[in-house]
């Protein structure tokens, strides 16, 4: 690096605006990170906070304009080098999104013919033999034509990877000489900005780094973690230029029509939300993609900043820099071809490679396009280099042995990097997701309102068409069953449109529940505590014109026990389409899933065909029906109790108000009862509380089954 020193400056001179802005961005960084980066580094292993060697702290490019880090131990971060050693990947068997969760009996018929993934060499490898060496205050920019492995290289060092590359023989990745070996521990140590931003579009900047910071930042004194986390917020959102919309929506899609923030904008808070907890390498997946040059420029600027005021090892990918963003902010670069390193080093480097190749750089092209026609060239060159130094090394070996034994030795505890990282406490997750959930529901005003006024709207256009069911129509048994089964399949369907909403937010839940910000159930928990009550109120607008309009059973209670029969109902359609939402890859087979379900359970209700006339290979879908149970409940709560006697069919007179004694006196002869409405349909009056909990147990059961879906996701996720 100090051998490229003039060659950088001069390029540098050659872009003073970027560098002045990036010198912007270092100082306002500076301003708020010495108040607390103490508090912050305690969450790290204390031996990894250590500068193992002089050469690692050197390793950073000398700069006029930075400001000193020596003058105060306290405010002085430390420095960090990672290192990657022979680093390969096998090319895992090709197989589509809509598979991967089926059993392995149902997947073999599914799955691709092809035997491996797209992008892997004829020798079956993503990546082959991948060496570098980053240090703090420094951006290493990974870069390559499309399929070279950058995107796949980063998700392994970020522990998205199955956990073998890292532990195969002569393979080591290591962070100021303490080897990593398990995926937890890169996880623990990495923060990983993937290229999508996958964020929930209907909270603030400020909410949205909150979150995260609560989620992530963890004080054993309660007293000072609030202060702790806002204070870490602000600095965030200060040093990566966020104040001016720190109170506006994210947005970018996923509900509510928000407009939110600009790409460029959007992309800095997927950076705040993976750096609140202070990583000490920090990794980004194409964090310019999408964006325009300026705010791609921004973003770099940002980055190079804040890798040097916080001494953060910073690693990225990216597709094609420009020779502005090459010389201004990047420090080193790691070319890839086929999976396998074609250059690693600086700019300059790899123009003097170009040279030796016989090239001559024209003046307006970017040395990394030729490079990039030339790939093979460089790779032969890059292996012959190796194969010398590593001649070389071996003389020195002995020499070195000693000192790196030292480091080693000093961090052989493997308590010195905890293997997981810790979670909050069960009620801080469920209350912080409670509240979150409830924010970003309530701000769905299109879907909130839709859903109330759907209630209202059905309640009376069914109360104006069962208008008044009297006693005395001979048909009323079939009329208030028509009813009772319309009704059930207008609730259960009528919790689909939620079904885009809640595929969103998944990706915002495999992102964070692949970093360990809080446990899967945690989120099922309170996902159910912010929609019962809401469907509860939806209930009763639903209920209460429908019930009195349509004349059924006039008692308070029987009236309380309707509106609770609906309340599960739409408690259990709403688990329904939870789970389908974490089984299905996309909205068109998730719909899908939920009709054929709808469907299936409507026909085995026994509304369509009596229990007893259905075949008996099919008889047990009449007991996992959604639709039986309620419409029992319905029919037992108009027909059983104190109704049981009253007479729903004579012959002579008149009904007299449906009861017996009434049937009687104005000369009727009752032929049919409640009682016998029950009994004809296979109704046992004593099964009415039975049938609650069943229903009940559908909505916890659906629950459960989504938050083991989500928990293999999050295992398989590369977000």
């Amino acid at each position: 690096m100090e051998a490229d020193e003039g060659s950088e400056l001069y390029l540098l001179s050659r872009f003073a605006p970027s560098s002045s802005s990036a010198q912007l961005i270092l100082n306002r960084a500076m301003d708020h990170h010495h108040h607390h980066h103490q508090d912050l580094s305690s969450e790290l292993d204390p031996t990894l906070l250590m500068s193992t060697t002089s050469t690692t702290s050197s390793s950073s490019p000398p700069d006029s304009a930075s400001p000193s880090f020596s003058s105060s131990p306290d405010a002085s971060p430390p420095h960090y080098t990672f290192s990657v050693t022979n680093l390969s990947c096998p090319a895992p068997p090709r197989r589509s999104t809509t598979t991967a969760l089926l059993p392995p009996f149902l997947s073999y018929f599914f799955s691709s013919s092809s035997s491996s993934a797209a992008g892997a060499g004829d020798d079956g490898l993503l990546l082959k033999s991948v060496s570098f060496t980053a240090s703090s205050s420094n951006i290493l920019a990974v870069v390559g034509p499309s399929g070279a492995g950058k995107s796949t290289l980063l998700r392994i060092l970020s522990g998205r990877g199955t956990g073998s590359e890292i532990s195969n023989p002569g393979t080591s990745v290591s962070l100021n000489g303490h080897a990593i070996t398990s995926r937890s521990k890169l996880r623990r140590l990495c923060g990983f900005v993937t290229q999508d931003d996958n964020l929930l579009p209907l909270l603030t900047v400020r909410e949205t780094i909150l979150f995260a910071a609560r989620f992530r930042l963890r004080s054993s004194a309660a007293a000072t973690a609030r202060e702790r986390r806002l204070e870490r917020v602000d600095a965030l959102i200060h040093e990566l230029g966020l104040s001016e919309v720190a109170d506006s929506y994210v947005g970018g899609g996923g509900g509510g029509g928000a407009r939110g923030v600009s790409g460029g904008e959007r992309k800095r808070v997927s950076i705040a939300v993976d750096m609140v907890h202070d990583p000490p390498v920090l990794l980004l997946d194409e964090p310019t993609s999408g964006l325009d040059s300026r705010s791609a420029m921004d973003v770099l600027a940002l980055l190079h900043g804040v890798s040097r005021a916080r001494r953060q090892v910073v690693v990225l990918s990216i597709h094609q820099p420009s020779y502005r963003m090459l010389a201004g902010y990047i420090s080193s670069l790691l070319l890839l071809s086929h999976g396998a390193v074609a250059h690693s080093g600086t700019l300059k480097s790899l123009e003097d490679a170009l040279v030796r190749l016989g090239h001559k750089i024209p003046i307006q092209l970017n040395p990394l396009e030729l490079a990039m026609e030339v790939t093979d060239q460089l790779k032969e060159q890059q292996h012959n280099h190796h194969h010398h130094a590593h001649a070389d090394n071996n003389d020195e070996e002995e020499d070195d042995h000693d000192e790196m034994s030292l480091i080693v030795n000093n961090n052989n505890d493997d308590d010195e990097v905890p293997d997981e990282q810790g979670y909050c406490s069960r009620w801080t997750e469920v209350s912080a997701l409670t509240v979150r959930c409830w924010r970003t529901m309530y701000r769905t005003r299109e879907l909130f309102a839709a859903r109330a006024a759907q209630a209202v709207v059905g309640g009376l256009g069914l109360g104006s068409v069962y208008f008044r069911l009297s006693p005395d129509n001979p048909d009323g048994v079939a009329l208030r069953l028509g009813l009772f089964a319309f009704t059930l399949s207008f609730l259960l369907s009528s919790t689909v449109e939620a079904l885009p909403i809640l595929l969103h937010e998944r990706r915002v839940l495999m992102r964070e529940a692949s970093r360990r910000a809080y446990r899967l159930s945690s989120y099922v928990v309170a996902n159910a505590a912010v929609f019962a009550p809401c469907l509860l109120a939806v209930s009763l607008l639903f209920s209460a014109p429908l019930y009195w309009m349509a004349g059924l059973r006039a008692a308070a209670g029987c009236f309380g026990f309707f509106v609770l029969a609906v309340w599960l109902i739409v408690l259990m359609a709403s688990s329904l389409v939870l789970f389908l939402s974490a089984v299905s890859p996309d909205f068109v087979l998730g719909n899908a899933l939920i009709c054929v379900c709808l469907g299936v359970f409507f026909l085995f209700s026994g509304y369509f065909i009596p229990k007893g006339s259905i075949p008996k290979y099919w008889a047990f879908m009449y007991y996992v029906s959604m639709y039986r149970y309620p419409l029992d409940l319905l029919l037992i709560n108009e027909y059983g109790g104190s109704a049981r006697g009253n007479c729903v069919a004579w012959v002579g007179g008149h009904g007299g108000g449906g009861n017996n004694s009434a049937g009687a006196m104005a000369g009727g002869v009752c032929l049919r009862t409640g009682a016998d409405v029950l009994r004809d349909r296979g109704i046992d009056e004593g099964m009415k509380w039975v049938n609650v909990g069943v229903m009940l147990g559908f909505f916890l059961l659906y629950r459960v089954m989504c938050w083991a879906v989500l928990v293999r996701r999050a295992s398989k996720t590369t977000l």
